[in-house]
């Protein structure tokens, strides 16, 4: 169980978000093929983007590593350790990006949060950025969070 300092016992966690050209969904292993194509597709662009710049993700991995890893991320979700959502296009479902709310390192009390568009949808790296930043404001506990500008 994540520290209540980072999310209070009582607090439910968002499952969706809407905005324009993008949703928000709790990413799973159900996502593995779709993620797996966005990410892979666009690593020199995520490598680029503020909060990932000089970081140690994205790498290469196998498409069953990647699994793994959505299965980590939905663990942590169910934990309330972390929260990660996919960004999907509202039209064809398609990934076009992630969302990632975890406690900054050394802290429990504000949240670290970064995310990442493909390149292919690079326009939507503001709105994505506008829009979460508004969601963390309204409808989150956190008291504090950090979140590279744009």
């Amino acid at each position: 169980m994540t520290d209540p300092e980072f999310i209070p016992a009582g607090f439910e966690p968002p499952h969706r978000l809407t905005a324009p050209g993008m949703e928000l969904e709790p990413l799973g292993p159900q996502h593995n093929e779709r993620d797996y194509a966005a990410w892979t597709s666009s690593m020199e662009h995520i490598r680029a983007t503020p909060g990932f710049v000089g970081g140690k993700w994205p790498h290469e991995m196998t498409i069953a590593e990647n699994r793994a890893d959505l299965e980590r991320h939905a663990r942590d979700f169910a934990e309330r350790r972390g929260f990660t959502y996919t960004v999907r296009d509202p039209g064809d479902g398609d990934v076009i990006g992630c969302v990632y709310i975890y406690p900054l390192k050394g802290t429990t009390d504000v949240a670290h949060v970064s995310s990442w568009v493909r390149a292919d949808r690079a326009d939507l790296d503001l709105p994505l950025h506008r829009a979460v930043t508004e969601w963390l404001e309204r409808d989150w506990p956190f008291p504090r969070f950090e979140y590279a500008a744009r």
